[in-house]
């Protein structure tokens, strides 16, 4: 799961983008000061950061993007800003962003952005991970096990990336029939029962916890 630290100090608008952000599967960390963001910067793995240039305390988005490219010069950063002139763009750029939304915007669009940097950025890097033992080719949909190929169907694959690319995060049934069989799918939600338990069964080293009365979860 990409991790994404978002820094705004007008706490409807960040607690709005929160929420965009999560229904995309991203982890967010969030901040209503500079102060806060800035005691962060170093200590977990980021993806992404966007900055409000203009923050409430008495540490901007500058001061920020100035710590965080001490730590990481590679990061992507989006700066935010209320403020559409050219001289706060070029700040920006000269410190290192990758690029800049003027308020107000549409979280949607800021979303899109935020896709866009994540697809290109990481998604080269992630086309093979390895868990548990078991080496897993996104691009080629293929599992392997000490070299030994793991035959799964597309069902299986499906939900294999779903629960990859959402560590951690809980599932209810009706989430994985709208993941795995779509929006247009009718019938029994046991069909997901028995897609994990195949599933374990071919992989017995992956941990799906099972939440009773509600769904999964890997862990």
């Amino acid at each position: 799961m990409y991790r994404i630290c978002l820094v705004e100090d007008e706490v409807n608008l960040n607690n709005l983008m929160k929420s965009y952000l999560e229904r995309e599967s991203y982890e967010v960390i969030n901040f209503y000061s500079g102060e806060e963001a800035s005691q962060y910067v170093g200590k977990e793995t980021v993806h992404l950061w966007i900055l409000d240039i203009m923050l409430g305390d008495n540490i901007s988005g500058y001061d920020l993007i100035k710590k965080i490219r001490e730590n990481n010069s590679d990061v992507p950063v989006i700066f935010t800003s209320a403020r559409d002139q050219d001289l706060d763009k070029i700040i920006g750029l000269e410190l290192g962003s990758d690029d800049y939304v003027t308020k107000p915007y549409s979280p949607k669009e800021l979303v899109l952005r935020v896709n866009n940097f994540i697809k290109r950025i990481y998604s080269k890097a992630n086309d093979k991970i390895i868990y548990e033992g078991y080496e897993i080719d996104f691009n080629k949909r293929l599992v392997f096990k000490q070299e030994k190929e793991i035959v799964l169907t597309t069902l299986e694959f499906d939900l294999l990336i779903m629960f990859m690319e959402n560590k951690n995060k809980s599932f209810s049934r009706d989430d994985i029939l709208k993941h795995v069989w779509g929006e247009d799918y009718f019938g029994s939600d046991r069909v997901v029962d028995d897609l994990v338990r195949r599933l374990r069964k071919k992989m017995p080293n992956i941990h799906i916890n099972t939440l009773y009365g509600f769904g999964y979860r890997l862990i």
